[in-house]
């Protein structure tokens, strides 16, 4: 019988940490976890948060976000993030050894998932026929940048080249200057969630027809929708490319769309209708704008994008950003202050939910780290237990991967 979860052990520190003892959507399924840095560990820890018994086996040394600690600048954050809720084991994967063990861990697994540039899971002996061969039960889940095919197939690929590759650098920052990446790492990110529901929905498969099947994700592929918006424009008219347009709309369909300056900083404001438009003049005492024209309707606001934002950002000059949230969103426009990251982890909002836990983290020391996003009626929101160090449940490896006992949790 696979591992129906680990209890988490509550503690005055940890109060995010209670008993883990009801059961969530993926309770029984096992997983062994080959993944590294964002990709593949996003989506196995989306699989950990809804209950699955995620073992992830690292290199000697650490996949790359734990060796990444060493600078001591905050680079634990990401690694305690992406891996709440794992086993972990090391293994030699170049070695007999390793792959000895490798095979007894995927004898009785259901989902193994890895993000290895194409071809490395073949020069390690683990190709698809061998895979079916150790456990036809077995769904192989894989994402890399481009593919298992096609002509970029080898093509090595982290965050920033995909956005490269997929236009989402040129259609970011503003059109006089140089392309700009996106801040966070959407194409990682992106792909992980995509891998997810592709290794959910083949569960699915094989619970009702039996049906065995491998799954791929391309970080490529997975962002290429985001871009619909700038997509649009180019299809509209700029046939060419879709051109930078900074904070407007990506694709210049709706104004005003827009960040605008404050008294004491910025502030988002976008009126999506005719409605949140008169609402949004009717908040600054502007029915002349209402009545104008030239802004009766969002194409005739489109077509004078330009004078439109000037009026806007006249409006809101000699106001606080969040006394204009308040205010606007109190009648029905769509707004929010531009806030620092360090206001966002302490979000009352966020913390209210449960998407956002303190703890204090047995490796690292208090840290803030999200919880699933997914959130499953009848499961409490909560973190199953911390990321933890190399190789601390090996003896897993010696015990069949048999369930652990509230004992086994630090």
């Amino acid at each position: 019988m696979p591992p129906r979860g680990v209890p988490r052990l509550p503690s005055a520190a940890n109060p995010h940490l209670g008993a883990y003892e009801m059961e969530g959507p993926l309770s029984g399924i096992k997983v062994v976890d080959l993944t590294q840095i964002y990709n593949g560990p996003y989506a196995t820890f989306l699989m950990a948060m809804a209950g699955a018994d995620v073992i992830k086996v690292e290199p000697p040394g650490g996949e790359h976000t734990r060796r990444r600690q060493r600078d001591g600048g905050g680079a634990h954050i990401p690694h305690a993030m992406l891996n709440s809720g794992k086993s972990f084991v090391m293994l030699d994967l170049k070695s007999a050894e390793g792959k000895g063990a490798l095979v007894e861990l995927l004898r009785d697994a259901d989902v193994l998932v890895e993000n290895f540039r194409p071809g490395v899971m073949a020069r390690l002996g683990f190709d698809k026929p061998r895979l079916k061969d150790i456990n036809p039960r077995l769904i192989y889940a894989s994402s890399s940048g481009f593919g298992t095919t096609g002509p970029y197939r080898d093509f090595p690929a982290m965050d920033l080249a995909v956005q490269a590759m997929s236009g989402v650098l040129s259609v970011t920052g503003y059109p006089e200057n140089p392309p700009v990446k996106a801040g966070p790492a959407i194409c990682d990110f992106n792909a992980g969630v995509h891998l997810y529901g592709a290794i959910t929905t083949a569960l699915l498969d094989r619970e009702r027809t039996g049906k065995v099947r491998a799954v791929e994700v391309a970080m490529f592929e997975a962002i290429y929708p985001a871009l619909a918006s700038n997509l649009g424009l180019m299809s509209g008219t700029n046939k060419d490319r879709s051109p930078r347009t900074g904070n407007q709309h990506g694709g210049l369909s709706i104004s005003p769309y827009n960040v605008y300056e404050c008294r004491d900083g910025h502030c988002a404001i976008l009126a999506n209708n005719e409605h949140q438009w008169q609402a949004l003049a009717r908040y600054f005492d502007q029915a002349q704008a209402i009545d104008d024209p030239r802004y009766a309707t969002m194409f005739d606001r489109v077509k004078h994008i330009d004078e439109v934002d000037v009026m806007v950002a006249d409006w809101v000059r000699d106001h606080d950003k969040e006394d204009l949230f308040k205010g606007l969103v109190a009648v029905g426009v769509p707004c929010s202050p531009v806030r620092e990251l360090s206001e966002v982890m302490v979000d009352e909002h966020l913390h209210a939910r449960g998407a956002l836990v303190h703890l204090d983290h047995p490796l690292y020391g208090p840290v803030t780290l999200p919880t699933s996003p997914m959130v499953y009626e009848g499961m409490e929101r909560g973190i199953r237990w911390p990321s933890r160090s190399l190789g601390q449940d090996q003896a897993r490896l010696n015990a069949g991967a048999q369930p652990r006992t509230a004992e086994d949790v630090p």
